[in-house]
Order: C-alpha cells, then sequence, then structure tokens
C-alpha cells in the first residue's frame, strides 16, 4: 500500500536537504523506512503473506545501500539519519 500524500509530503519536509528537494538519498531512505515499518505491522497480523514478504526484503536491501552511499559520503550525515529514523545500527 502506498504512502498516504500527506504523510509522504510530511516526511519530504522533514528530510529534505533543500527547497525542491524530493528525491535525494535522506528523502529515500525516510519513504522506505516509512514502508517497512508498515509492512512489519501487516505482517504481525498476516504470518502467511509470502509474496509482500519478499518484497519488504527487496525494501530492506534499497534502503540498506542507500545507507552505505551516505555512509561512505558524510558519516556524521549517516549517525543523524539513523538516530532520527530510529534504526539501528
Amino acid at each position: 500500500m502506498p504512502l498516504a500524500t500527506v504523510k509522504k509530503q510530511e516526511i519530504i519536509e522533514k528530510f529534505k536537504t533543500h527547497d525542491s528537494d524530493t528525491g535525494s538519498a535522506d528523502v529515500q531512505i525516510a519513504l522506505l523506512t516509512e514502508r517497512i515499518r508498515y509492512l512489519t505491522e501487516h505482517f504481525k497480523t498476516n504470518k502467511q503473506d509470502h509474496h509482500s514478504r519478499r518484497g519488504l526484503l527487496k525494501l530492506v536491501g534499497r534502503r540498506r545501500r542507500l545507507l552505505d552511499y551516505i555512509k561512505a559520503s558524510d558519516k556524521d550525515r549517516y549517525q543523524n539519519l539513523i538516530t532520527e529514523l530510529g534504526i539501528r545500527k
């Protein structure tokens, strides 16, 4: 299920790096994190939904690659991002 437009705009406003930013790595990671959280809650009630579980694993992999990119380019930005999103690592 896609994110609601209002929720998506809130996330973009919070994590954007400049005024017209909608697709920076920070914003992408924040949006992926929100979708991952939604799917995690979905699996608590739908344990046998294996097709969606595969999609979740793909989202986690994409977020991991983006986080690795930010970590390689700017460690402070990486630390701020994972603490703001509550991602452990």
